[in-house]
């Protein structure tokens, strides 16, 4: 493929709810660009972007890809986004490269939950809109209905550009709005120009004078032409539609079936037309690299010093690590050596590759506003700047939302397990909204995710692409244990066998302290009824019986032990038996000092609709919570609450059922306390079980 320049290129991602159609739209309008031999259909497998065995399998897009195509000299570069819950957080890394969003709405269910959501997502990096109402040819499709369904939920700015002849299965063309045309379509998606359909006529003139008010209504100097005149002249309408797109003001819609080609080729021309070019984009801002974080920005401009930002990482089995990058600024050609400005270190790029799908299409050179990949970089990654090595600049990375859910894993064999921290860091790297780590007080893996539909497809990958076995389990809950009350012990090791003996004696206040103090060990003997030398095993024996608890087997913290007094043996006394007497003062000490359980508190932040606080509040109640306050955040109400972690780990669920999947939450620790009584004694009860609760050691 040629290099094109920077205003010849057009990069959209398609956004919306899922089943509205995204993949296969795009895929569509491949094969109606040509860009592809074979129409691929999505309940046929065979789609550009939806191409590996999990997103196949289950019919939905799983995560962002990239295709692309050519239309009247122009490269249309094309996001393909997932509009399911688990995986919706996919198409902010996309809106915050691309210059438009194309918002793909159902033509019989009009928007959706996960529609509002990735249209908030693209009001947070300003990006513009168009939108294509699709499905028109299935039973029940209402272009009316649904396009009246998008004005109600974000803009009366919100004006169609084409026009549909014909309903559900008698779809079969379109009326272009602002030159006043009809197109009808062949199986193959050509058109053919018709008269305007003179019943329709009405709806069109009325459709075009609302275009007109918008476009007056984007421009002071326009607006005081159309009070003076009634309307506005031809040559001032279609040069500041653009105007109007980019500055968000007006969003197009475009009437489509992706299932029979019809109004496609119209959208293409709409792209073309209307969609705002790179160079339209305000200057990228990021900062310097030596020079103390100063501000810096590229404009989208050939002439500027190259750079990049790297916005999506695919762990490929058969190519490797594929970077798929922007370019921000200048041209780049292949075997260029850049400085990767985010980690300090230099990169080769190779070959530079345009996207179709899984299929690298090999190109020479990339201009500014061009998406393209590379393959087989070191040290780049996901969020990195690349840029030239005499005019350094970095970009701030996409901040990816806390994880929702979390499942600990479990290896199924020991070949599994060795396998499974390479496999899951190739699986991370393409997908930074996944979260691994290993919990150190309960010694579990922890995967945790957006959803439980997320953290299912990383279990099947890892079977299929890597070959590692994994069962999932709710993840245990980090419990502790404390005292509540002061007692004074004496802990007495002393055995005689046949050579030498074993002998350790001291005597120990335990106490409580405050919580999130720890432990505490002072030392007040005076004189030598213990050796110097031996006090610190008293120490250590001390904390490794507190290891193990006093109730559940669950650690003990928030506590202090003072050594007052103690004895020794010139000869059986070692660094082993006081170890075994601190233990031992632990143990006698648990029947005088009420130890009793600690859960951890969590904060969570709860956004959703306001109708549906009410029940929110309620359910967080029920789960022991406290609410501490709430607030507006644009037009969804946050809820503030503690609440126990134990009561948090099947929220996801319960919140989805209550907004409908339109609420979203996150939490982060907040301290321990105590465990209500009944509550304890379950978790008692579930460790003794489990056999946490150790028998008495035997030294």
């Amino acid at each position: 493929m040629k290099a094109y320049p920077t205003n010849s290129i057009r990069n959209l991602a398609g956004i919306g709810h899922g089943d509205a159609g995204k993949t296969q739209l795009v895929s569509s309008l491949l094969y109606v660009a040509g860009a592809t031999p074979r129409w691929g259909k999505v309940d046929e497998g065979t789609t550009i972007t939806d191409h590996d065995e999990d997103s196949i399998a289950r019919k939905i897009t799983l995560n962002t890809a990239l295709a692309h195509l050519e239309w009247r000299e122009h490269k249309i570069n094309l996001i393909d986004t997932p509009g399911y819950a688990a995986f919706v957080a996919h198409a902010r890394p996309a809106l915050r490269v691309v210059d438009c969003a194309m918002v793909v709405v159902d033509g019989v269910n009009g928007v959706e939950v996960q529609t509002e959501k990735t249209w908030a997502f693209a009001n947070e990096f300003q990006t513009p809109r168009i939108m294509v109402i699709n499905k028109l040819d299935k039973e029940r499709a209402n272009f009316g209905v649904a396009l009246d369904s998008a004005r109600s939920t974000f803009s009366r700015a919100i004006v169609p550009f084409t026009l549909p002849i014909g309903q559900e299965r008698d779809f079969r063309g379109v009326v272009d709005v602002v030159h006043m045309k009809a197109y009808e379509f062949d199986e193959q998606g050509k058109a053919k120009e018709i008269e305007i359909p003179a019943e329709g006529r009405a709806v069109v003139e009325r459709e075009r004078e609302r275009l007109i008010e918008v476009i007056a209504e984007s421009d002071d100097a326009l607006m005081e032409k159309y009070f003076e005149q009634g309307t506005l002249p031809e040559e001032d309408i279609v040069p500041n539609i653009s105007r109007a797109i980019a500055s968000s003001r007006l969003c197009p819609v475009f009437a489509a079936s992706s299932a029979t080609l019809v109004g496609l080729s119209a959208l293409l021309d709409g792209i073309v037309d209307y969609a705002p070019a790179p160079d339209t984009h305000e200057a990228e801002h990021g900062k310097t690299v030596d020079d103390g974080d100063a501000p810096l920005s590229r404009r989208y401009e050939a002439s500027e010093p190259f750079s990049a930002y790297v916005f999506r990482t695919i762990a490929d089995p058969f190519a490797g690590r594929i970077n798929v990058m922007k370019v921000v600024s200048g041209t780049i050609k292949n075997d260029a050596t850049v400085a990767n400005t985010t980690r300090g270190a230099q990169e080769r790029l190779g070959a530079l590759h345009s996207m179709q799908g899984k299929q690298l299409d090999k190109i020479d050179e990339a201009s500014a506003g061009d998406i393209i990949a590379c393959v087989k970089l070191r040290e780049t990654q996901t969020g990195d700047t690349l840029a030239d090595r005499t005019a350094p600049i970095v970009y701030d990375k996409l901040e990816y939302p806390e994880a929702a859910i979390a499942f600990a894993i479990e290896p199924k064999s020991r070949q599994d397990e060795e396998k499974i921290s390479v496999a899951l860091h190739k699986i991370l790297e393409e997908d930074p909204a996944l979260h691994f780590t290993r919990d150190a007080q309960t010694k579990e893996f922890i995967l945790s995710g957006s959803g439980q539909l997320h953290v299912e497809t990383v279990v099947e990958k890892l079977k299929n692409r890597y070959h590692v076995e994994v069962a999932l389990h709710p993840p245990k809950v980090p419990y502790k244990e404390t005292i509540t009350q002061r007692a004074e012990v004496q802990g007495r090791h002393k055995k005689q066998t046949g050579g030498r003996g074993q002998f350790g004696d001291c005597k120990v206040v335990f106490e409580p302290l405050t919580r999130g103090e720890g432990f505490v060990f002072e030392d007040k003997i005076f004189g030598g009824s213990v050796p110097h030398q031996f006090r610190p095993a008293i120490e250590k024996g001390i904390v490794e019986a507190a290891q193990h608890g006093a109730i559940a087997g669950y650690p003990l913290v928030d506590f202090k032990a003072t050594l007052i007094d103690g004895s020794y043996h010139t000869v059986d006394s070692d660094e082993h038996s006081f170890r075994a007497a601190g233990r031992k003062a632990f143990r006698n000490a648990i029947d005088k000092v009420k130890p009793t359980l600690l859960e951890p508190i969590m904060h969570v932040e709860v956004v959703a609709p306001v109708e549906a606080s009410g029940d929110i509040m309620g359910d967080l109640n029920s789960r022991r919570g406290r609410v501490q306050g709430m607030e507006m955040r644009g037009k969804n109400q946050v809820i503030k609450a503690q609440v126990p972690m134990s009561e948090m780990l099947n929220y996801q669920s319960t919140l989805n059922s209550i907004t409908a999947a339109r609420g979203s939450y996150h939490m982060e620790f907040s301290r321990y306390d105590p465990v209500p009584g009944q509550i304890a004694q379950k978790i008692v009860e579930q460790a003794r079980a489990e056999g946490r609760i150790r028998a008495e050691e035997e030294e």
